[in-house]
């Protein structure tokens, strides 16, 4: 989304920064903008929803999921078809969560308004978006809970564009939260509530010194607002096909009939239109094999941005093993080896866009960083319209 795409006036970066940080002065603007449901839909809501579904599917193909001693790495397709429901539900429970706030207000002393209650909603889930950007590292999925600040917002907007008296405010947000996710708990089993208790704005806070502005979680990151509208725009060339996801023969082509001792045994390949496609191949040398992938995730890869911009990281260490994620060069990067069952992976981002992962058995990780190294990035990069 470039800077003319705009809500009331105000551009999708200028909107989400003002209602995080300055909610109290931000609810009068929005409540007197003369917007539609379809505007809101379409110039933010669209956008900022689609966060925490992409993050957390790139997360997972990049990083898998684990708990104990289990791991696992969803497929590509399922990861995506995830990503794809997630997303129409975070959709949907913007109108079912405005059909309740706006049924309910008339009970707590306020007025019914369609719009209203859908602006309510829609801006007061900012937080709750901005938060999914968590979801690209899976082991800090749980810092999402900063966005129940959206709550806040919810309580802060209703006087505003639903005319709930102040006294009756906390009834009224409490009520539509219980509701909502009743509610969100029949319709579906994948729909998760975008509001819980409530947190302060102490959560987030300003950057002035920067020319975008960030929105600063004290002790885990920032999010560079920025990083929000490139990450706009690139999915919205995506999606219109400004841009091109790379064929997925030009990707298989890349993949070497050997790496040093080891050779290609099978391939396999995967094409999900505008979404991205991927190539992966298995390579053998006695009794160690490893499959080399690579993925393009086209539009969709400005997540990975936002999330080498914020500098996530995580390490972990024991007798036998260790895993490390961190940005190097400007990319995400992660590693992991065991020395007692010598299986490991290596995989790091190119061009924020292109995921180069080895990930099996081999005699050391060096091994596996040979086999990324085997794909050139300039080749990769060349792959681009």
């Amino acid at each position: 989304m470039d800077s003319g795409t705009n809500t009331g006036g105000k551009s999708l970066v200028e909107r989400a920064k003002a209602i995080i940080l300055t909610p109290k002065s931000e609810w009068p603007v929005i409540a007197a903008e003369k917007e539609t449901t379809g505007s809101i839909l379409k110039g933010y809501v669209l956008p900022l929803a689609a966060i925490g579904p992409v993050a957390s599917f790139i997360g997972g193909q990049l990083f898998g999921y684990g708990a104990l001693f289990v791991r696992f790495r969803p497929g590509l397709m399922s990861g995506l078809t995830s990503a794809i429901i997630s997303y129409i539900m975070a959709i949907i429970s913007v109108f079912i969560i405005a059909w309740i706030a706006n049924m309910l207000a008339p009970k707590f002393s306020g007025v019914e308004d369609k719009t209203g209650s859908f602006k309510l909603v829609a801006y007061s889930m900012t937080a709750g978006w901005l938060a999914g950007i968590f979801s690209l590292l899976p082991a800090l999925s749980i810092l999402g809970i900063v966005g129940l600040y959206s709550l806040y917002l919810f309580y802060v907007g209703a006087p505003e564009l639903m005319k709930v008296p102040a006294d009756k405010v906390l009834g009224y947000t409490a009520v539509t939260v219980v509701c909502a996710i009743v509610l969100g708990f029949i319709a579906s089993a994948v729909t998760a509530s975008v509001v819980g208790i409530f947190a302060g704005p102490a959560l987030f806070s300003s950057d002035e010194s920067s020319s975008s502005g960030t929105i600063s979680v004290p002790g885990v990151g920032s999010i560079d607002t920025g990083e929000i509208e490139k990450m706009g725009k690139r999915m919205e060339d995506a999606a219109s096909g400004k841009t091109k996801a790379v064929p997925v023969g030009s990707l298989k082509e890349l993949m070497p009939e050997s790496i040093g001792p080891y050779t290609r045994t099978s391939m396999e390949t995967f094409g999900a239109g505008s979404m991205g496609a991927s190539a992966q191949a298995e390579y053998t040398a006695g009794a160690k094999s490893f499959t080399l992938r690579i993925a393009d995730f086209h539009g969709m890869g400005a997540i990975a941005a936002m999330g080498s911009a914020m500098g996530i990281e995580q390490s972990k260490e024991d007798e036998d093993s260790y895993e490390k994620t961190g940005t190097v060069n400007g990319q995400m990067q992660t590693e992991a080896w065991n020395t007692r069952t010598e299986r490991g992976k290596f995989g790091r981002m190119v061009d924020d866009r292109f995921l180069v992962e080895a990930d099996g058995s081999a005699n050391s990780i060096e091994e596996l960083k040979a086999a990324v190294s085997a794909i050139d990035p300039d080749d990769l990069e060349n792959l681009v319209d």
